[in-house]
């Protein structure tokens, strides 16, 4: 028996991730992408050492949860924290942040995140050398 809700959840093959938003090598599996109300996208990113995201935001916030690795996020006027399998993270809508893999590990996380009108995430500019190693 079929479960209902893969009639409307195919699994998207995994794409590299599109350099105007992440630095370095990036892989990217939707796992899930919900249809109104809904509007989730849950999706499993792997990031090799030294790969992130540009900065950026999300309209409904974001949760994220490390499952392999070991990894830095940074909220804007923050700190670079370190993040770790099995750590859980929350950035609140439209906070600025950065997430990707430390300088000597990899790191793979599912990203949970809301559309508003079709756009879970508003990317911005790249974060650079400088901003990564602080």
């Amino acid at each position: 028996m079929e479960t209902p809700w893969k009639t409307f959840v195919p699994q998207a093959p995994t794409r590299q991730g599109k350099p105007e938003w992440f630095s370095g090598a990036v892989y990217l599996s939707e796992l899930v992408i919900t249809p109104a109300p809904m509007n989730l996208h849950l999706l499993r990113v792997m990031f090799t050492p030294g790969a992130r995201t540009a900065w950026h935001t999300h309209p409904q916030g974001q949760v994220l949860h490390v499952e392999a690795g070991i990894g830095w996020f940074q909220r804007w006027g923050g700190p670079v924290l370190e993040m770790k399998a099995g750590d859980t993270i929350y950035f609140p809508p439209q906070q600025k942040h950065w997430h990707g893999a430390s300088v000597t590990h990899a790191m793979t996380h599912l990203a949970i995140q809301a559309a508003v009108d079709g756009v879970s995430t508003d990317w911005l500019e790249p974060v650079s050398d400088e901003q990564y190693r602080l």
